[in-house]
């Protein structure tokens, strides 16, 4: 898988980029969990994301967040790192200009960029967000939700207890004209240990095809 380095707001940043041989295939963006907390983007959930989104056909991207790994800059917050992540897709779009489908992925702090992320982008037609740590973040933001997404968590998260999460996701289903498809993994942690992560990506890749093959958002 090519190593790259594309130009982001405090510098350079590093990623890994997957293409597909269709010119037209759809595109997505992993992010990866909290800098300051180990977080990069060969966590073994973006790694599988990356790998699962792949398999279904897309033009594929993580990265770094800014300070992580060879990419410049140092942790800004969750501010500079939505920068970055708009300079990530930028980059990702620039090289993939025919593309129907744009999708952000994100796990833990990734899902609150990813889900920032839609809010400035209307061409994102689908979002994961995996264990979106609700009780930290504020998610308020999301007023009204642009595109409808999976949010999928584990009951057993003592990271982003479960009961937040139910909160953000009650918030979401009163948006009209979006649909926010929610699932708990029995027994998972934030981490999803396995079997629990073959549950997630499995969740993930069938929510994914049945989206791709509906014409609606």
């Amino acid at each position: 898988m090519p190593e790259v380095i594309f130009p982001g707001p405090e510098g350079r940043l590093e990623g890994r980029y997957h293409p597909q041989k269709e010119r037209d295939a759809p595109i997505a963006i992993i992010l990866h969990p909290h800098p300051q907390f180990g977080g990069t983007m060969n966590h073994v959930i973006v790694h599988r994301m990356h790998y699962a989104f792949y398999n279904m056909g897309f033009t594929v991207l993580r990265f770094n967040f800014r300070g992580v790994g060879r990419s410049q800059g140092e942790y800004d917050q969750g501010i500079g790192e939505l920068s970055d992540a708009a300079s990530a897709l930028d980059y990702l779009q620039s090289m993939n200009n025919n593309s129907k489908h744009c999708w952000v992925a994100g796990f833990s702090f990734g899902a609150w960029i990813g889900m920032q992320l839609l809010m400035r982008r209307p061409e994102i037609t689908g979002f994961i967000s995996v264990a979106p740590p609700a009780n930290m973040y504020d998610f308020s933001f999301l007023a009204p939700c642009p595109a409808s997404g999976l949010i999928i968590n584990g009951t057993a998260d003592r990271v982003a207890p479960p009961h937040d999460t139910e909160g953000l996701v009650s918030k979401l289903h009163e948006q009209k004209g979006i649909t926010i498809t929610h699932e708990q993994v029995e027994g998972a942690g934030h981490f999803f240990e396995e079997p629990h992560l073959d549950t997630l990506i499995d969740s993930t890749t069938t929510y994914v095809k049945r989206r791709l093959t509906e014409t609606t958002r």
